[in-house]
């Protein structure tokens, strides 16, 4: 067994002890490997070791890995901030878009989204306490945006993501009360079932209140190498 497949085994033998301790079902939580500046022959790596649902930050560096793997069976998921010239490409080439915090950036991904490729799922982001350096909405918007963005084709609105300041615990219960909440203002609230929340140090922590993905980077990987940025 390799190192990776070692890191990923405790890293699901981790979301299963918070799950029970949870009271929780261990398969009502997602890993998502974050797998920003690592190379695509350590993500072929980590395929082999039965992941399949691969988080990048930047959208070049994941064209390149996209394109590398495309004989692979991968989900990919952008969980980097949006930005209005890059719709297009999030549009066509991912299944999964987690930064989406405006309602112009939702409109465009779903214009740019080919009706013959399956709805583009994607999160809303919110900015759960209030970080001066984080984007993502804001609390009181997200009722409107989800009865304006749950309404429009070729997108399927599945839920928050959030990216708390560190040791602020109470943030995911806040952002788990929010996520309950809004989904009366969803057009098809049987789709509105993914709360992303909780990475390396506080997976745990998001798993008792509730977050269904949890986005891991170090603890699959290791640290990371930014001069590998794209």
């Amino acid at each position: 067994m390799n190192i990776l497949q070692q890191s990923r085994n405790l890293v699901l033998a981790q979301i299963q002890k918070a799950c029970q301790q949870a009271e929780r079902d261990e398969h009502s939580v997602e890993l998502l490997a974050v797998s920003k500046t690592h190379p695509s022959e350590t993500l072929a790596e980590m395929y082999a070791a039965g992941q399949r649902r691969f988080g990048e930050n930047y959208l070049q560096e994941a064209l390149d890995k996209i394109e590398a793997l495309k004989e692979f069976d991968i989900e990919w998921h952008f969980i980097g901030h949006v930005q209005r010239n890059k719709t297009k490409h999030l549009a066509e080439k991912f299944a999964w878009v987690h930064g989406v915090d405006r309602l112009i950036i939702a409109e465009r991904l779903s214009s740019q989204r080919e009706a013959s490729q399956a709805p583009l799922n994607i999160c809303l982001q919110v900015n759960i306490d209030a970080q001066d350096t984080k984007d993502g909405c804001q609390p009181a918007e997200v009722a409107e945006l989800v009865t304006k963005i749950s309404q429009l084709p070729n997108l399927c609105l599945r839920g928050l993501m959030v990216i708390p300041a560190p040791n602020n615990a109470a943030a995911f219960k806040d952002a788990k009360a929010l996520f309950d909440a809004v989904k009366t203002q969803h057009a098809h609230p049987e789709d509105w079932d993914t709360l992303s929340m909780g990475m390396s140090a506080d997976m745990s922590e998001a798993i008792a209140a509730g977050s269904t993905m949890v986005r891991v980077g170090t603890a699959l990987f290791g640290a990371r190498d930014y001069s590998a940025k794209a």
